[in-house]
C-alpha cells in the first residue's frame, strides 16, 4: 500500500512538474502593431524611387539606376560586405544581374520614415529571383535604403541587405 501511494505521489510531481515546464516553454507571439506612415507623401516618393530603380534592376536598365545611386554610395551586404565604389557597384549589377536576377518587393512590409534636413529610411522585405534557375527558391530578405533629399533629386546613399540564410 505504502509502494502504491509513493508511486501515485511520484506521477503526481513528475505530471505537474511536465505541466510546469510546458506552461514556461510556450513561446509567446505579440502581434507586430499595423504599420502607418507618418508621412504618406514621403511614403509615396520613396515606394515610387524604389519601383523605378528595381524595374531598371529587373530590365538591366543601367542608366537609371546610376542615376539613382549616390557617388556616395555605402552598400553593406550581409554576405558580401561592403562596397563604397559606385563604378564597381555598377559594373557587378551589369555582370552579375543584368538578365539573370529579378527583384520583388513583398507587399505589405515597406516602412518609410523621414530624416530631418536628409531625406529619408526605408525599411522592409524582397525576394530575388535566379533567372538562370528559375525552379529554385527564394527566400525573403530584410533590407534599409537611406535616400538623401538634394532639392527633390533623390538618391540612394546606404544600402544594407540582410538574408536569413
Amino acid at each position: 500500500m505504502k509502494s502504491k501511494l509513493l508511486l501515485v505521489l511520484a506521477l503526481g510531481i513528475f505530471t505537474i512538474s511536465c505541466v510546469s515546464i510546458r506552461a514556461k516553454s510556450e513561446v509567446t507571439v505579440v502581434k507586430k502593431a499595423t504599420y502607418i506612415p507618418v508621412d504618406q507623401e514621403l511614403y509615396n516618393t520613396i515606394v515610387d524611387l524604389d519601383k523605378r530603380f528595381f524595374d531598371a534592376y529587373n530590365t538591366c536598365d543601367l542608366e537609371t539606376q546610376n542615376e539613382l545611386l549616390s557617388e556616395d554610395i555605402e552598400f553593406f551586404h550581409d554576405k558580401g560586405g561592403l562596397s563604397t565604389s559606385k563604378t564597381q557597384i555598377m559594373e557587378a549589377m551589369k555582370n552579375n544581374i543584368c538578365g539573370k536576377v529579378t527583384r520583388t518587393l513583398i507587399d505589405g512590409t515597406v516602412e518609410v520614415y523621414p530624416i530631418a534636413g536628409y531625406g529619408a529610411v526605408q525599411m522592409g522585405e524582397h525576394k530575388f529571383y535566379n533567372n538562370q534557375e528559375p525552379s529554385a527558391k527564394s527566400i525573403p530578405s530584410k533590407f534599409v535604403t537611406i535616400w538623401k533629399n538634394d532639392n527633390g533629386n533623390w538618391q540612394m546613399t546606404r544600402i544594407v541587405s540582410t538574408h536569413k540564410n
